[in-house]
């Protein structure tokens, strides 16, 4: 395998892992990656969004398929998180899943979107568009576009 392959494999790794429940964070490697010569930014920017988006389709399949269990201690939420998550989305609706990229928001919404069983097929966009907006602005600040 090629560094140039096991760059862009490397990004959607750490990008699906960071849009689960653990905490891993990918805006260095894309950052990295967008402002070396050696990746293309555009491609930078579809494999980050589809690694995360894919991590992200995780959490709803885990609050969509695992919310029977969630009064074990292996559930990926705690209730108070659950809860919160629950009033959030409930409160700002399915346009919330826009911000599914926050930290420490973004993961739970994405479960509780499971849970509450918004279809998939609406769930998936919005994910998808929040997402891809928040590596845009990491690879245009990282490229130095917003400079003054």
């Amino acid at each position: 395998m090629d560094i140039f392959v096991a760059g862009y494999a490397g990004l959607f790794a750490s990008a699906f892992l960071a849009a689960t429940l653990l905490p891993f964070y990918s805006e260095l490697v894309t950052a990295a990656m967008s402002s070396s010569d050696a990746f293309d930014p555009a491609l930078v920017l579809i494999v980050a969004t589809a690694g995360n988006t894919a991590g992200a389709t995780v959490n709803w399949g885990l609050g969509r398929y695992l919310v029977h269990f969630r009064d074990r201690r292996w559930f990926p939420l705690k209730p108070r998180q659950l809860d919160r998550a629950t009033e959030w989305f409930n409160r700002y609706g399915l346009w919330s899943l826009l911000l599914s990229w926050l930290p420490w928001v973004g993961d739970p919404l994405t479960v509780v979107a499971g849970v509450l069983r918004v279809n998939f097929w609406l769930f998936l966009p919005l994910v998808m568009v929040g997402k891809s907006v928040r590596y845009a602005v990491v690879i245009a600040v990282a490229m130095g576009l917003f400079a003054a």
